[in-house]
């Protein structure tokens, strides 16, 4: 579900490395919302991340 329906941002992944330098691994997961945007012309529930958002890529529906 993590996943922009815009831009299409999803999870990364990587190692979380400690002090100790012992590693293991994590995911960075982006900042998903569900909004009500217009999408070719009607009214629709998309998940868009806030950076799309922000920026204006989607417009909102009231």
């Amino acid at each position: 579900m993590a996943k922009c329906d815009v831009c299409g941002k999803g999870v990364t992944f990587g190692i979380k490395v400690s002090h100790s330098h012992r590693r293991s691994n994590r995911t960075w997961k982006p900042n998903v919302v569900r909004v009500k945007a217009i999408v070719n012309g009607t009214p629709k529930r998309i998940y868009a991340c806030t950076r799309c958002l922000r920026s204006g890529k989607v417009t909102r529906a009231i």
